[in-house]
């Protein structure tokens, strides 16, 4: 099935509500150089981001605030933390936060000039399906951010793979999913793959969506000051 994992939605909500009260101590660290560097490029994008996985909502604080945001999540337990970070931050930039299925997005064709998935496609029952919406909801000339870990067989990582399949396992995920179970389903072009720290553990798909319009890309850089 071109390595498609099947997950129950139910046990990744389950296993999410466990992990909810803990999870900015134990894994959030662990994700951090991945999330900042995918940060750091949506930070020189403009217009309106979607959030896929907002989770606990710990990237929301750092993306910048001529950034429209919007996220979304299955959890409502990590939801609940993610609002309340909202408030307690006083983030003015944030468009709403809502529980949504990754693979059933509630938004119009084109809504959003930049998405972005981080660990996410390893807990998601269909991950295939799940790119499409984020294509869909892409702009024309946007931009779809995927940072997730891919499986490698030998190795370092191979070892610390290995190491870490019983966490990776409570936490929903499966350590054996492969980057091509979703770059070889999509049209969205691929520009640029990024090992990440540590140990190159975690990787940055940086997908483009054509601009069918030929003028300017959505969600342009923003000029160096």
């Amino acid at each position: 099935m071109n390595g498609i994992v099947r997950i129950d939605e139910q046990s990744v909500i389950k296993a999410y509500a466990r992990w909810a009260p803990v999870y900015d101590f134990s894994f959030g660290p662990i994700a951090d150089a991945g999330r900042k560097r995918a940060i750091d490029i949506i930070n020189q994008r403009s217009g309106s981001l979607l959030e896929v996985g907002v989770g606990t909502g710990v990237a929301l604080p750092r993306y910048a605030p001529h950034l429209t945001v919007t996220g979304i999540d299955l959890s409502p337990d990590m939801l609940r933390i993610a609002r309340q970070r909202v408030r307690e931050k006083h983030l003015t930039n944030i468009a709403g936060i809502y529980e949504m299925d990754a693979s059933e997005l509630t938004f119009e064709d084109a809504s959003f000039d930049t998405v972005v998935a981080m660990y996410v496609m390893t807990v998601v029952p269909d991950p295939v399906k799940v790119l499409g919406e984020l294509e869909r909801v892409c702009a024309p000339g946007g931009e779809v951010l995927i940072v997730n870990h891919f499986a490698q067989d030998h190795g370092l990582r191979g070892w610390i793979e290995t190491f870490m399949a019983p966490a990776a396992r409570a936490l929903g995920w499966h350590p054996d999913f492969r980057a091509e179970t979703i770059t070889d389903a999509t049209t969205l072009e691929l520009v640029e793959t990024v090992k990440l720290r540590p140990f190159g553990l975690f990787t940055m798909l940086r997908f483009r969506k054509a601009d069918e319009a030929g003028a300017g890309a959505a969600g342009e850089t923003v000029p160096a000051a």
